[in-house]
Formats: structure tokens, sequence, C-alpha cells
């Protein structure tokens, strides 16, 4: 560990320099502006727009996550609903006695596929520990997930589509739950586990093996690569230095803005979020997992706390706010802007924030403990529901109540809308916005630690599983942490805005095709559930 630190300080270093002059020259605008026309076409074709004439454009992608995800709630019976209280117990450990995990040893197969159709690997996993818990799978997903989008994205939606748009954003999270539960049951289900225990997963290993399973081989291939390559772009820059760069806008100006201390600063900033990503994400998922099941809570219970305190506090506006939210999400006008509000400009910069239907979570996810693929899909399809159902309703509810959903902030970057956020809630309790910081910093660097497992898995499928390999992507994540606090960076995350969106269509196309598997594997746990009550 001594000698990986030693390596990331020695890359660094010479790296702070660099970035302090060129941030004085303005490099790193022209570096940016270089990038942007480079990269600029695939920007474009992922955020391509279709025109449903007067001022209603949607982007492309939304479709095939919307129709994906309603599709799903309807061939698995409205799991999203009907399994809600499974999800809760499983998690809460009452069908722990199903897995019957005792002594088991690690058993090491060829990625083959048996005369009967059956996975070679998924009869390894099922008598495998895992890594996790599915308490602390589901807060590292979690922690990916649960950020900025929360807090940005969601003043960003309300203000574009009005108080409508919370509606169309809990639809969207009710729906995204039955997606999730199919890509990280499928994550389980075709995951690998090396001879030292550590667990491989996620769409790159269900789209090969999964496809392959149904004659689509080379499909399967094909898929599996371009997601490795999306997944390793969207974790250097939305999971990263979009992140950082956010965390420390908001640090500066709480600490005086340009009288700040770190004003012009923001490489000190990222050195010390570097150190400490590092020195988490040296000991892999578990040692993420320790902390995200800390972190995540911790911030989940605050930051609902403090909502409530808002809206209780203005408890005369809450029937107010409420038919302001059904009338705005059932007029033309707002089923209009709660569409565009929310399902893209407010979750677009942390990836429709719930990423269900992108496959990331699957990632996480795959290193849990179970014997049944399909427990920790029940597990997952809690993870909108929390970030996108609990969360971005109540910030919405906050900026509703305070008067704060104007057409006025309708233009406001993330940085802005946050401090927006952060104003709401200082109308009812002053010191918040030294609270709402520490969250921020806490929520970036708990999707920074994520997300950069998410990368090293794709890193992994492509470039192979050595600790030399392992090292050098983990080197890169924590250069890239201060490259990002210290510059101006538009298009490069524009670029990994992209990517991860781009995420979608390789993993959209495999779960589609693999949902008879999950029926298969939803079928087997359930009966196992039945069996145990019988009993």
């Amino acid at each position: 560990m001594k000698k990986y630190l030693l390596s990331i300080f020695t890359l660094i270093l010479p790296l702070l320099t660099f970035a302090q002059k060129a941030q004085e020259m303005g490099v790193d605008e022209k570096i940016d502006q270089a990038f942007g026309n480079a990269t600029g076409w695939f920007v474009n074709l992922i955020f391509y727009q279709i025109d449903f004439g007067g001022d209603v454009k949607v982007y492309w992608v939304l479709f095939p996550l919307i129709l994906g995800a309603t599709y799903f709630t309807f061939y698995f019976n409205f799991i999203n609903f009907r399994g809600f209280l499974t999800s809760i117990r499983i998690v809460s450990g009452k069908y722990d006695d199903l897995e019957g995990r005792h002594d088991h040893k690690v058993e090491v197969s060829d990625s083959v596929f048996t005369d009967d159709g059956d996975n070679p690997d998924t009869i390894r996993v099922e008598g495998h520990e895992g890594e996790v818990s599915h308490f602390q799978a589901l807060t590292a997903a979690l922690s990916a997930t649960v950020g900025l989008g929360n807090i940005a994205g969601v003043a960003i939606a309300v203000s574009i589509g009005g108080a409508g748009a919370t509606f169309w954003m809990i639809v969207a999270g009710f729906l995204g739950m039955a997606s999730k539960f199919v890509e990280c049951t499928l994550g389980v289900k075709y995951r690998d586990i090396a001879e030292d225990g550590t667990v491989y997963g996620g769409p790159m290993y269900y789209l090969t093996k999964g496809l392959k399973s149904k004659g689509l081989g080379k499909l399967g291939k094909v898929l599996a690569g371009l997601f490795a390559v999306f997944v390793i772009g969207g974790s250097i820059g939305g999971g990263n230095m979009f992140q950082v760069n956010q965390a420390f806008q908001l640090v500066e100006n709480i600490t005086g803005g340009e009288a700040s201390f770190l004003h012009g600063r923001g490489w000190l900033f990222g050195l010390i979020m570097a150190v400490l990503v590092g020195i988490v994400i040296i000991g892999g998922i578990k040692k993420i997992a320790k902390v995200t099941d800390k972190i995540v809570p911790f911030m989940v219970v605050i930051y609902v706390a403090a909502s409530l305190f808002v809206i209780f506090a203005n408890y005369d506006m809450i029937g107010t706010a409420f038919v302001q939210i059904f009338d705005g999400a059932f007029s033309p006008e707002g089923v209009a802007g709660g569409a565009i509000g929310v399902l893209v400009q407010g979750f677009r910069r942390a990836a429709f924030s719930n990423e269900a239907g992108v496959g990331s979570a699957s990632i996480a996810h795959s290193a849990v403990k179970t014997k049944y693929a399909a427990s920790e899909g029940m597990v997952a399809l809690l993870e909108p529901f929390i970030d996108t159902v609990v969360i971005c309703t109540m910030t919405a509810l906050v900026l509703i109540i305070t008067g704060n959903v104007t057409a006025s902030n309708s233009g406001l970057n993330d940085a802005q809308a946050i401090l927006l956020t952060s104003g709401a809630f200082e109308s009812a309790i002053s010191w918040f916005p030294y609270v709402l910081t520490v969250a921020v910093v806490l929520f970036a660097f708990s999707t920074m630690i994520s997300w950069s497992y998410y990368g090293f898995q794709g890193w992994a499928y492509l470039f192979g599983r050595t600790k030399k390999m392992e090292y050098a992507y983990k080197i890169m994540f924590c250069i890239f942490v201060v490259i990002g606090a210290a510059a101006s960076l538009g298009s490069v995350i524009g670029f990994s805005d992209a990517m991860i969106f781009a995420m979608m269509v390789p993993n959209m196309v495999g779960i589609v095709l693999l949902a008879p598997k999950v029926k298969e594997e939803l079928n087997k746990y359930m009966a196992a559930i039945k069996a145990k009550k019988a009993n």
C-alpha cells in the first residue's frame, strides 16, 4: 500500500505545477476547445434531440430507457411494486438462511456452457460467498447515484419543468426500479470469480456469457467491448472530474468566493481528494463497501431530515405544493416541461440520477454474497426508489415550498443550482449551507470511489486482471481527480456525459434479450421463499 501511495504522489506532484500554470495561462481552455472539436460528433450523436414541434425537443436516448423500463414493468408483473416489501426483508436479513453459505470454497471453471444450456459460472457462483453483503452492495451502488443530481439536477429540473416535473420524476423513478432489477440480477448470474475470490461482474460479463447462451456470442463480445470502453470514459469524467470540480466550486464559494484561500487553488483541493480516494480504492470493493455503508446512510438521513424540517416548518404550504405538482403534471405545458426538465435536464448531469438501464450499478451488485441471483435484483430495485422517489422528491418539495421554482432559474448551471438549493434550505435552517457543503463533498467522494470500481471493472475486462493493470488504472484515476478540480474542462465533461449515456445502448440491447433468463431466476428465488414460509 505504501508503494502504491508513493507512486501516486510521484506522478501527481509534477502535475500540480503544470495544472496551476496551465490554469493561469488559459491553456486548459484551449485544450478543452480542441478536445471539444475532436469529440463533438460523438456528443452530438448521443445527445441528438428529436423535434416534436414547438419547444418540445427530447433526446433520443430517453426513449430506449423509458420504453425499456415500461416493458420490464409489465413483463415482470409490476415487480417494482409487488416486490418492494420482499426487497426490504432481504436487506434486513430475513431470508439469509436461504443462502446456505457455510464454508463454501471458491471453484474456478472455464466459461463454457453445458449441453443443457446452463452456465458453469452460475453454478459456481451459487456456491460462493461473494465479497459483500446485500446492504453493502446496495450502499455501494447508491453512493454512485446519490449525489449532485439529487441537489443540482432537481433544482434545474423544476426550474425548467415547473412543480409538475416532480410528478414525472417520481414516475421515472418507479419505472427505473424494474430496469435495475433486471440488470442487477444478470450481474450476479453471469459474474466471474477469480481464484482469490475477487468478483468481476457487470454488463461486460452478462453480455458475453448471456448472449452466447442464446447463440449470439459475436454480438455479445462487441456489445461488451463497447460497454467497457464507455464505462472507463464515464468513470474518469462524470464519475470523477465532474464530481470533484463541482464540489470544489461549492467549497470555494462557501469559504469566501474570490476572497477564499482556495481561490485559484483547485489543485490543492483535488490533491486532498485524490489521496483520500486512493486510500479507499486500493482496497477494492470490500474497502469501498465498508466506507459507503457508513457514509451513504449518514448522508441520506441528514439530507432527508433537513428536508422534512424545511417542509414541516412551512406546513401551511404543503397542500399548495402538492396542488402545484399535480396541476403542473397534467397540464400540457407541465407534461412537456416535466419530461424535458426531469428526464433530460435534471438527470443528465447524474446519468439520470439513478442510472437505471445504464448498467453501471450491476457492477457493484454483482459482488454480493448470495446463492440466488434474483435476490440481489430485488435489493437493487430499492435503489431508484431511495435515490429518485425519496431524495429527489424531498429536494423538489423544499424548492417548491420555499418559492424557488421560477423560470428565471432555468438557465442555471450545476454549481449555481447547488447554491439555489442551499439557499432554499438556508431560509429555514440558517446554518445548513455549511452542512450541505459537507454533504456535497461526501456525495462527490462516495460517487468517485464507486465509479472508480466501475471503471476498473471495464479496464480489467479490456486489459487483463494483473496487479500492474490494476495499479495503472487506479493511479490514472487519482491523477484525474487533481485535473478535474484544477482545470476548466467543459467539453471533457460533456464527452464523459455522452459516454455514460452511451453505456445504455449495449446494455439495453442485452437486458431485453436476456429478460427470460431473469424470469427463471426470479421464479427460482420466489419458490425458495415460498418453501421457507411453508415450513
